[in-house]
């Protein structure tokens, strides 16, 4: 993981302190957002004091079954069936029901494991929270059956100690979903902090970057599509796409199908190289994301934090950034031609002025202690 999140503890060691078990389906090495916010959490709670697990799976089996990484003990266990996204890990419920904790943190409701810790923290009367990083997904039945999947999960998340949100979209659909007041659901976005880019980054005129995994629904082809008629009013225009993912090949091809395969670049970054990612943003002149649908995706967080014009689609969490004024709205229907229009006028725009609202992962740790405190005083 990052090297300043390991290195600066945030603040020091606390009087009290506590064995907290971090469920997630996939850390580090792999890249993702649920991956990052709790890479970013947990080594700065193991930073201040906490004794900190993290356990999570291994659907390839290619990784350490145990192993320490910047002070957090992780945890890793075979799913079954054996690759895929099910996340379907029994000895992982086990292993949390035998080990001695003083609280959960399930992180991510979308997989089998989320009911699986709930259930476990539940036979052994360990109180457990449960922050929903809800996200897209490339097949449009299981985006279609979530809502279902949520009413599902209502016990189960109506007796957690604690819910977090990290976006206000995803704060008031759980609010609605599980009948319940807004309030009992807490808002703790993502960290907008990451390390100020290399010496000598300036801002390349005209380079868009298109952030986000390499699936269709994260909206990098609707910037293709766009991009040719951008050029006949910015001949200079460039678009640099940030990620991995199974459509890398599919996004080249439909870019030289369009006649701009020389315009469009694709690569992505470790998950630990944070300079190199800074050093990407740092340089364009407009950042988008054009998903279908995301909670609080931290690399448009970053993007404004390093002063970049922003453009994303006018829906989900993405809309809570347009909201807040802090970036331009497209609607996610728009035609390539009048999308062409909306990048000319976002690149166009004066570079956004110092924002000072934007959350740190300092203040999310915060606020996770103090959920903490009250969880295990219940």
């Amino acid at each position: 993981m990052t090297d300043e999140a390991a290195s600066t503890p945030d603040s020091p060691q606390l009087e009290q302190t506590h064995r907290i078990a971090m469920v997630v389906p996939r850390y580090t090495p792999f890249i993702g957002g649920t991956e990052r916010h709790v890479a970013e959490l947990s080594i700065r709670l193991a930073a201040r004091g906490h004794r900190v697990e993290v356990l999570t799976t291994d659907p390839n089996r290619e990784l350490a079954t145990v192993e320490r990484m910047d002070g957090v003990l992780v945890r890793r266990f075979r799913t079954t069936p054996r690759g895929g996204d099910h996340f379907f890990a029994p000895r992982l419920a086990k292993s949390l029901s035998r080990r001695r904790f003083d609280l959960v943190h399930v992180q991510g409701v979308h997989s089998a494991l989320a009911p699986l810790a709930m259930i476990a923290a539940t036979a052994r009367g360990l109180p457990y929270i449960v922050t929903f990083h809800t996200g897209g997904h490339p097949s449009r039945l299981r985006r279609r059956l979530r809502g279902v999947q949520w009413r599902a999960l209502a016990p189960l998340l109506k007796r957690a100690a604690g819910l977090v949100a990290v976006s206000r979209f995803e704060q008031a659909m759980f609010a609605d979903a599980l009948g319940v007041p807004t309030d009992r659901i807490r808002l703790i976005p993502n960290g907008a902090d990451m390390p100020a880019h290399s010496e000598g980054v300036e801002e390349t005129p005209d380079l868009i970057v298109s952030v986000g995994r390499l699936e269709w629904y994260k909206g990098h082809h609707r910037a293709i599509d766009a991009l040719p008629h951008l050029l006949q009013r910015r001949p200079d225009a460039r678009l640099a796409i940030i990620g991995s993912g199974p459509i890398q090949e599919e996004l080249r091809a439909r870019a030289a199908d369009l006649g701009v395969g020389d315009r469009v670049s694709i690569r992505s970054f470790a998950p630990d190289d944070r300079t190199a990612m800074a050093d990407q943003l740092g340089s364009a002149a407009l950042v988008v994301l054009l998903s279908e649908y995301e909670a609080h995706p931290i690399a448009i967080a970053e993007a404004l934090g390093l002063g970049r014009r922003v453009l994303v689609a006018d829906t989900s969490g993405l809309s809570d950034f347009i909201a807040d004024g802090v970036a331009q709205g497209v609607p996610l229907d728009l035609p390539p031609d009048r999308l062409a229009l909306a990048l000319d006028a976002a690149l166009g725009a004066n570079p956004p002025t110092e924002i000072r609202s934007l959350p740190t992962w300092h203040g999310t740790v915060e606020a996770l202690e103090a959920l903490y405190q009250a969880a295990t005083q219940l």
